[in-house]
């Protein structure tokens, strides 16, 4: 197997990650991954569409920064490719772009809800993360030129998430496996806050002296063995040459 065709492989189950966790309902959502520095690999849009919870390893294709390349067989690129290549040409320490849209992490927003650090050690990585503080793009639109997908990273910063409103989220990593976890942190920091909110509670931040205390577990902890966690979570079909 290939670099390349592990890869696809990568994409492909992490595309399942994102719709069993519940961030990209339906057939919307995509993962793309920098291959060297004109070419990606992408979840395109096939003549079998069934959404993100059903990809395949046909599903995720090599083109480049223009989107042209192997789309043989009726594939085309999605809608927002320029929301992944514009980070991609723009932002040197990114491998990995996802967008995805969690009903939640809409909701909080919508509801004028920040992501903040209100937890601790319930999740030590999303604490870290939303400490750094997670900007909002304040427009609900498909973006679906470098134009927009400009005003997104201008937005976005140089951190690792970004907020669309009314649209979803993007995040960004070295790996697939990190891009999606800290998208699952944002997650479930959403729907905590609406859960406190809802029940007529305030949220506070972890006093800077907890945040201090907090330990680093390692990449070893927080990525690799969250990561075998969700692949694990993941029903696989019976005939798994499905992906091959």
């Amino acid at each position: 197997m290939t670099n390349v065709d592990a890869l696809r492989h990568e994409i492909a189950r992490a595309c399942r990650v994102l719709a069993a966790r519940q961030l990209a309902e339906g057939i919307l959502g995509h993962i793309s991954v920098r291959v060297d520095d004109d070419h990606l690999l992408v979840r395109c849009r096939g003549p079998r569409e069934r959404g993100l919870a059903f990809t395949e390893y046909a599903d995720i294709r090599l083109v480049d920064l223009d989107g042209n390349g192997d789309l043989d067989g009726g594939y085309r690129v999605p809608n927002e490719l320029p929301l992944h290549t514009e980070v991609l040409r723009t932002r040197g320490d990114v491998r990995t772009v996802i967008h995805a849209h969690p009903p939640a992490v809409v909701a909080a927003d919508l509801a004028g809800i920040a992501i903040r650090p209100i937890i601790g050690a319930f999740d030590i990585p999303g604490a870290r993360l939303a400490e750094g503080g997670v900007p909002v793009y304040p427009r609900a639109v498909l973006v679906r030129d470098r134009r927009l997908a400009a005003e997104m990273i201008e937005a976005m910063g140089d951190r690792p998430v970004v907020l669309l409103r009314g649209h979803g989220l993007t995040a960004v990593g070295d790996s697939p496996a990190q891009a999606v976890l800290r998208a699952i942190s944002v997650d479930s920091i959403a729907r905590l806050s609406l859960a406190v909110t809802g029940a007529g509670g305030t949220l506070v931040d972890v006093p800077d002296e907890d945040m201090a205390e907090l330990p680093d577990l390692g990449t070893g902890f927080n990525e690799a063995t969250a990561w075998r966690h969700e692949i694990a979570r993941l029903v696989e079909p019976p005939d798994t040459t499905w992906d091959r």
